[in-house]
């Protein structure tokens, strides 16, 4: 992990309901608090319906949120009113990269129309030769070529339109990029493709990411610090290497042994872990720092055996 230094985003007591009816509230996010620090990957992990793609949006402000705080580099982002120049500033340093390539690009746009929105809209560059250059410049970065500038979304395989996806993001030269499981809809063969290019422009560009997903193996392999997300809470939040050594919810060990292995004599005699989700929260539990850096959602008693 890179050193600790003031976090880019802080997130405090974040919750976002949606209110289905007058008597049906979804706590899509339940009071969740964490920090993300320059140039890390911040894996957020669970399963589907956890509240973790929901996080994302609400830090980005695709969705209001119903309360709490997401400080972006000492700003509160949250209280920004909507069409405000400050949101429209802010929307510049935090980009998003979404999880279906399929339907996040305008099917009637030329890729390099695509890519350009950004620059076109922030007024980043001065004229269409300068944004030509500048197209060609992302499609290299994502290893693509200056000739499918000119096609449009149909003409690309899933991971390359993810590439194109990628480098609409890098447009406007972010600092920060929520990454909403941007390699669940490829194929196995081209997700470790995506991934790596990834860190390479992370290295490259000094990015801090958020890299939401459900693959814990891909997970591991991309993140510094994991939070693990159950019904709108998080209930553990590690380095790596101690939570997939030592992970002490039962709902994190639930996860990590429903991952097969590929050796099958090992497979033959693997068990998964159960999770109990009948008494998974109560009023005496909250997420505590119960080993340095590793936190799990406990009650002061449960933490006192750690």
């Amino acid at each position: 992990m890179p050193e600790a230094k003031d976090p880019i985003v802080k997130v405090k007591n974040l919750k976002q309901y949606f209110h289905l009816s007058k008597n049906n509230v979804v706590k899509a996010v339940d009071d969740i608090s964490f920090e993300i620090y320059p140039g890390e990957t911040f894996g957020l992990v669970g399963e589907s319906g956890s509240g973790k793609s929901t996080t994302g949006r609400s830090i980005i402000r695709l969705y209001d949120p119903t309360s709490g705080e997401v400080d972006f580099k000492g700003q509160n982002i949250a209280k920004l009113k909507n069409h405000s120049k400050e949101l429209f500033n802010f929307r510049k340093e935090m980009q998003m990269i979404f999880q279906d390539p399929y339907a996040s690009l305008d099917p009637r746009m030329k890729v390099k129309d695509i890519i350009a929105e950004g620059l076109d809209v922030h007024g980043l560059v001065k004229n269409d030769k300068e944004r030509d250059e500048k197209v060609i410049e992302l499609l290299e970065m994502v290893n693509l070529n200056k000739d499918h500038a000119s096609r449009y979304p149909y003409e690309f395989s899933g991971g390359q339109r993810q590439r194109i996806g990628i480098a609409r993001a890098l447009a406007v030269e972010p600092d920060f990029i929520i990454a909403d499981e941007p390699i669940s809809a490829l194929d196995v063969s081209i997700q470790a493709q995506v991934v790596n290019l990834m860190k390479d422009i992370q290295q490259k560009r000094g990015l801090t990411y958020m890299f939401i997903a459900h693959d814990l193996s891909m997970v591991k392999y991309i993140s510094d610090r994991i939070a693990v997300m159950y019904s709108g809470k998080i209930v553990e939040l590690a380095e790596t290497e101690e939570l997939y050594t030592n992970p002490l919810h039962s709902y994190t060990r639930s996860l990590l042994t429903a991952v097969p292995t590929p050796d099958p004599e090992i497979e033959r005699t693997h068990k998964s872990e159960k999770f109990d989700s009948k008494n998974a929260f109560s009023d005496d539990r909250y997420l505590q720092e119960v080993k340095p850096g590793h936190y799990l959602y406990c009650s002061d008693e449960e933490a006192k055996k750690y």
